[in-house]
């Protein structure tokens, strides 16, 4: 069946799914996005993604092109059009279409809003979490303001670029100071030499994860310590164990970063342990 997007009120075969050539979107990078995981056709965290979504907006001083109850609706309503079952729903809001000028056009142009859901293979990442993955570091090349969701992406796909080319899953950034901030598209975990889990704080330099909050509470329930205190490139070669989180499949354990093996080589009880409470309580 053909895929159908939503584009500024109207249902449309992707084929029909345009914005202008003059969208801010495309010109400035001007705009922000959430995902959310789809599973069993229902949408997983909407909530605290919708939630993010309105900061993000807020931050750019960004009008929200509808209520959030509306979109939830227009979320769910793409996931059923498109009949996914498994996959993710995308949203992407611009602030409009309007004369190319770096400053804010009136207030009179529209927010683009744009949906599309598409299905995902969570076999595939099944079949991961049971082996493993390898990251790379690369140098933090982005903006100062990480913890907005912003389509500027262009740093984050030339790391994902360098992860692929090594044969690795995911790049995590290495700040001035030589600590981690975060990966490409996900949260970066260790278990330290201490037995400690470790995540950066939150600030301007990472983006807030919806799976990173709902993950910070079962460290109480499985009796782990946690730090939310950056961990440097140096303590990823003597920590224990290793993983990344995301809406898109939960948590990933990592088990090689720079070549080097992540404790035995092997994924962690940890983050084995969280990845099951994870799903358990979707």
């Amino acid at each position: 069946m053909s895929r159908i997007a939503y584009v500024n009120g109207r249902y449309v075969p992707f084929a029909r799914a345009m914005v202008g050539v003059e969208d801010r979107g495309f010109q400035f990078a001007d705009g922000v996005y959430e995902v959310c995981a789809i599973r069993g056709g229902a949408l997983i965290d909407e909530a605290p993604h919708l939630a993010r979504l309105e900061r993000s907006l807020g931050e750019l001083r960004m009008r929200a092109p509808v209520g959030s109850w509306q979109l939830g609706h227009i979320m769910r309503e793409t996931v059923r059009l498109n009949r996914v079952r498994e996959g993710l729903v995308y949203v992407q809001v611009t602030r409009g279409v309007a004369r190319r000028d770096h400053g804010f056009p009136a207030v009179s142009v529209k927010p683009t809003l744009v949906v599309t859901a598409r299905t995902l293979d969570f076999a595939r990442y099944a079949a991961l979490a049971g082996k493993g993955i390898a990251v790379v570091t690369r140098p933090e090349a982005r903006w100062a303001r990480c913890d907005i969701k912003s389509t500027g992406l262009l740093p984050n796909v030339l790391a994902k670029q360098a992860a692929r080319e090594a044969g690795a899953f995911e790049a995590w950034f290495v700040d001035r100071d030589g600590f981690i901030t975060e990966g490409a598209s996900t949260t970066a975990w260790i278990v330290d030499a201490n037995g400690v889990l470790r995540t950066r704080a939150l600030d301007h330099a990472i983006l807030p994860g919806v799976t990173r909050a709902e993950i910070v509470p079962f460290c109480r329930q499985l009796g782990v310590e946690l730090s939310e205190r950056a961990f440097s490139v140096e303590e990823t070669r003597t920590a224990r164990e290793a993983f990344i989180s995301a809406a898109s499949f939960g948590v990933l354990p990592v088990t090689r970063i720079d070549g080097n093996a992540v404790g035995d080589g092997k994924p962690g009880l940890i983050t084995a342990k969280i990845g099951k409470l994870y799903w358990s309580s979707r």
